[in-house]
């Protein structure tokens, strides 16, 4: 938002209150505060009177604009200008260029880094007005607004603060020794690659309470037995990244739940006809949450068959037959394994001395997040915890354990547990640069107004049922581009809730036999980001399971791709299409399972 300040000759503070950016065909607002209350005042746009007032403020909703150029806008009292603001117009399909020409590169050049730069650019250039002098400013703004902005966030900083740690930690419990115990413990039960991955797949499922610490714990702690067990790192990256977020988003309690019930409390604020309270919604869109409980299911008919297809199989039969469990680059060398990692020569393999700082910083989260949520049930309390801190205890105490544990019976000295550490933390380095460019051009695609365009244009001529399909297309569609299921969360559903009562009871069915159409479109809007998320190279979560497996982020987009677009289309087609006609869920989700198995039989081969 621009905000800007003028003092005129009765000494008030005039505000004006706009976007940054205009885009066509987008409905904006501008508001006007600080105005003298004694004097009646005019709103002109490009010189037409648009508002006026006399009560010291002017609001003016939903201005849409259908030409590119410049907006003048200009307020007069008493025949003066108290402030005047020149906005730039620009094409509404400029906002999807930043993550368009990011996700396009990435693919392209295999390089998420240099896609992401060039995308953030392109959003800054955009915003700048996409003049020549724009080129200038567009490209120093990319790192002394976005990334430096983004960088400097609280729950950013507390993401990185986290990831730093728990790489520390890990660094620490793999020299000494500690993670080679796990593996040598979990060994006999994961005698074969096939039971391998059914130990990945069932710790991210114990691990339901939050997304981020699944992903990091399960990648980091079961990264050295899936190496020893030629399970590709393509392949430990699907697992981590499809057992985390499909988990948090349908657990009863996990740190999503404060989010995404406050989000439908402030929706539902207002609308006359719903009685439910936000968590009974959220509850009863869980049976509607159909793309989450496809993923898992997929991912246990892939373990339990050994069978693969696409590009994970030719991922999965590499590291069978030749033992890499990672793509070779493209000059043709035989990539291997990060040995930072390898534990110090002689020392004990105790699984113990890893077990106790993991099971201590598992142990910290859940008794933080009770520690830190208010509310009468564990629900509740859980729900509105503060997330962020506890992650930050969690691994801080995780770190000093490990420190102890090593420490203590002498395994390494205090500077080989500080070089260890660091180790650790070095490793985070690249993913955390990605997370902060993923986060970047989310931010930029916010001023660009990316969700309000995609709304726009895919706003129109909604029928009831099929309208929580394409709040799923809706949701999908952002958070591929923005690279943020949370944040398409928080955009989507002030507006979808609304949207859809609205569109009930203009079709005179907004009564409790149509309620489902509701509860599908609250689950649509969590879920389509979710399946963005899986999808997208420039989601959070998704160069996070990268992060933690040590898998190549394009090779780990590339191989999952196919599995997350199976999962989408028959979770739409089978799903959620014939749930907004009233089709029970309870008959749609088993279904749209045995296709998956039908298909899955028809293109998977063994691997093993």
């Amino acid at each position: 938002m621009t905000l800007l300040t003028v003092l005129p000759v009765f000494a008030a503070d005039v505000v004006m209150e706009a976007p940054d950016i205009l885009l066509t065909g987008v409905g904006f607002d501008v508001n006007v505060a600080g105005l003298d209350p004694q004097s009646t005042a005019e709103l002109r746009l490009n010189g037409e009177v648009i508002a006026t007032s006399s009560d010291g403020s002017i609001a003016v909703f939903d201005i849409v604009l259908s030409d590119t150029g410049t907006a003048n806008f200009d307020v007069t009292q008493g025949g003066h200008s108290v402030v005047a603001q020149a906005l730039t117009i620009i094409p509404g399909w400029v906002s999807l260029s930043p993550p368009v020409i990011a996700i396009l590169l990435a693919f392209l050049l295999r390089s998420v880094i240099p896609a992401l730069f060039v995308g953030l650019f392109v959003g800054a250039w955009a915003v700048n007005g996409m003049t020549w002098a724009g080129v200038v400013s567009g490209f120093f703004e990319t790192v002394s607004i976005y990334i430096v902005n983004t960088s400097i966030d609280h729950d950013h900083m507390t993401i990185i603060a986290f990831t730093f740690l728990i790489g520390g930690m890990i660094g620490i419990i793999s020299k000494n020794g500690g993670m080679n115990g796990i593996v040598n413990a979990i060994m006999p039960f994961a005698s074969s690659p096939r039971r391998g991955q059914g130990v990945i797949a069932t710790l991210g499922l114990a691990i339901f309470f939050d997304d981020y610490s699944n992903t990091m714990i399960v990648g980091n702690a079961t990264r050295p037995m899936s190496d020893k067990l030629r399970i590709s790192r393509e392949k430990l990256a699907y697992l981590v990244d499809s057992t985390a977020a499909p988990v948090a988003t349908v657990a009863i309690i996990t740190t999503w739940i404060g989010f995404q019930v406050g989000l439908i409390d402030s929706a539902i604020e207002g609308l006359e006809g719903i009685t439910a309270t936000p968590y009974v919604l959220f509850l009863n869109s869980i049976a509607y949450s159909f793309y989450p409980f496809l993923a898992l299911f997929f991912v246990f008919l892939i373990v339990y068959t050994g069978k693969d297809f696409g590009p994970m199989y030719h991922a999965e039969i590499r590291a069978r037959k030749n033992g890499e469990v990672l793509k070779a680059p493209l000059d043709g060398a035989v990539a291997k394994p990060n040995d930072d990692f390898e534990h110090k020569d002689g020392v004990p393999c105790r699984a113990l001395n890893a077990i106790l700082p993991i099971a201590t910083m598992i142990l910290t989260v859940v008794v933080g997040l009770y520690i830190s949520g208010e509310g009468e049930t564990i629900t509740d309390i859980i729900g509105s915890a503060n997330s962020y801190v506890v992650l930050i205890w969690a691994s801080l105490l995780g770190c000093l354990v490990a420190a102890i544990v090593t420490l203590s019976q002498r395994i390494l000295s205090l500077d080989e547990t500080v070089e260890a550490w660091l180790v650790g933390a070095k490793f985070m380095l690249t993913g955390l640069v990605l997370l902060v460019m993923a986060w970047a051009v989310a931010d930029v695609a916010t001023v660009l107004q990316t969700a309000p365009y995609l709304i726009s244009v895919l706003g129109d001529s909604l029928s009831p049922e099929t309208l929580p399909a394409i709040i799923f297309m809706l949701a999908a569609c952002t958070a591929f581009a923005t690279g943020s299921s949370w944040g398409v969360m928080a955009i989507l559903m002030p507006l979808v809730i609304p949207l859809c009562w609205a569109v009930l009871q203009s079709h005179g069915i907004a009564d409790a036999e149509h309620m489902h159409i509701l509860y599908s479109s609250i689950a649509c809007v969590l879920t389509g980001a979710v399946w963005a998320d899986h999808c997208s190279p420039i989601s959070d979560t998704t160069v996070l399971s990268s992060l933690a497996t040590g898998c190549d982020h394009m090779d780990h987009v590339r191989t999952q791709l196919p599995y997350a677009l199976l999962g989408g289309v028959a979770a739409v087609l089978i799903g959620i299409l014939p749930a907004g006609f009233g089709l029970p869920w309870f008959l749609l989700l088993p279904t749209a399972a045995v296709v998956l198995v039908v298909v899955h039989r028809f293109l998977a081969k063994p691997t093993d």
